[in-house]
């Protein structure tokens, strides 16, 4: 689950995290430690404009300081940026922090890498807006390069180049999952070549047999046989019978509905479901998410 709190933008925050801090979020994460949830996910955003703050908020956490954060209060659960605008920054150092993230959780990390789409944070940095695409696609590469196992790690590309320079800690795993983010032709030809996995931005139901049947074919075409992780992120859930409006579109009722409902993304392809809760507050968040856990994680 993409954790709350710690992005707040007005389309998806429920009012009680406008006064939720640091000691609700770890709560949250510990409580998904304990329902075995895989993973839980931060976002990234250096600074919003006036333009779009009204939608946006500017409650967006740096997700490596929040995620080492979270590792130190959790054992199990996997750390993940959904996602990391890793074109903002130089691979060398986005290599370093998250080298480290994976180094100190024991190897929790899943690097969730995206285009972004805030152009004025672009231009702040200094970053060509317009060519992030093709920026992105060497900055995996050049990740891939500075992630692996080599503590001298060399990249040769357009907009980067290194050699010869050592980082260490290394990440504890052999190789960090890359997911890619992003719904759009590009996104997903990106994550079809180069990524491990595919992370769909809100896709409904409907379109996501048509996309991932693409993406399957363009892998194949590229010749990548590595296995591929699918993701796509639900419709809000309510596990039960609320007693107040969790909106039209939120799934609600007993264990064994929510989980026939889900099960039909397992049959289109889907290995790893991205869920929300509606909430009124951090408790009855937790409690959703220890039912969910005990109830409706078994039947899928």
């Amino acid at each position: 689950m993409q954790l709350p709190v710690q992005s707040q933008s007005t389309l998806y925050a429920e009012p009680w995290e406008a006064d939720a801090g640091p000691k609700d979020l770890a709560e949250i994460a510990r409580a998904a430690d304990r329902a075995g949830f895989a993973y839980v996910a931060t976002c990234d955003h250096v600074a919003i404009p006036r333009r779009l703050a009204p939608a946006m908020g500017t409650v967006w956490y740096d997700p490596v300081a929040t995620l080492a954060y979270l590792a130190g209060v959790t054992e199990r659960v996997r750390l993940l940026s959904h996602v990391a605008v890793v074109g903002l920054r130089h691979p060398l150092l986005t290599a370093k922090q998250y080298a480290t993230l994976d180094h100190l959780s024991g190897g929790r990390l899943i690097l969730g890498v995206g285009a972004g789409h805030v152009r004025e944070e672009f231009e702040a940095l200094g970053v060509d807006f317009d060519r992030r695409g093709a920026v992105l696609d060497e900055c995996v590469d050049a990740l891939r390069a500075a992630l692996g196992p080599d503590e001298f790690p060399s990249h040769h590309g357009k907009s980067y180049d290194f050699e010869g320079l050592g980082q260490r800690p290394r990440p504890a795993q052999d190789r960090v999952p890359v997911w890619v983010g992003g719904s759009s032709p590009a996104a997903v030809r990106r994550a079809a070549v180069r990524g491990d996995g595919w992370l769909p931005q809100g896709d409904p139901r409907d379109r996501l047999p048509a996309q991932i049947a693409r993406l399957r074919r363009l892998r194949e075409e590229a010749g990548v046989t590595a296995p591929l992780t699918v993701g796509a992120i639900t419709e809000p859930l309510y596990v039960g019978d609320p007693d107040w409006d969790v909106g039209r579109r939120t799934l609600t009722g007993r264990p064994e509905a929510l989980a026939e409902s889900l099960q039909a993304y397992g049959a289109m392809g889907v290995d790893q479901i991205q869920v929300r809760f509606r909430s009124r507050s951090r408790d009855e968040l937790t409690d959703q998410m220890g039912e969910f856990g005990a109830e409706v994680g078994p039947l899928l």
